[in-house]
């Protein structure tokens, strides 16, 4: 179906809600394998996860599989329970709980801590 605007602003505004649907990794954001977004959290430091209990419910880690490769620029850390997380460029990883379907990216900018992380990363 093809859509006609007559002015430049509700052409942006198609393109944008287009936009939303795409899936993460298509929309320039870094997904897991499941599609799901990944982020980062600004109080991790030295390749070291900040984010358990409470945290942890609400922000998942992105644990490793054992015998799991990934890319170059992607490490393992681990978390004070013994289990891997995937960090990318030392950054451990992240889904967010309110993030129900690929391409959400619900968590973006939570308190001004949390950060998809973008495929040019």
């Amino acid at each position: 179906m093809m859509l006609r605007m007559k002015t430049g602003l509700g052409l942006l505004a198609v393109a944008s809600s287009l936009m939303l649907a795409l899936p993460a990794s298509a929309a320039g954001v870094l997904a897991a394998q499941n599609g799901m977004t990944l982020y980062t959290f600004d109080k991790d430091s030295d390749g070291k996860s900040a984010c358990y209990d409470a945290c942890a419910k609400n922000w998942p880690p992105y644990i490793a599989a054992a015998g799991e490769a990934m890319p170059e620029g992607w490490t393992r850390v681990m978390r004070d329970d013994g289990t891997e997380q995937w960090a990318l460029n030392g950054k451990p990883l992240y889904f967010y709980f309110e993030d129900m379907a690929s391409g959400d990216v619900n968590g973006d900018g939570k308190g001004d801590a949390w950060h998809v992380v973008p495929m040019s990363n």
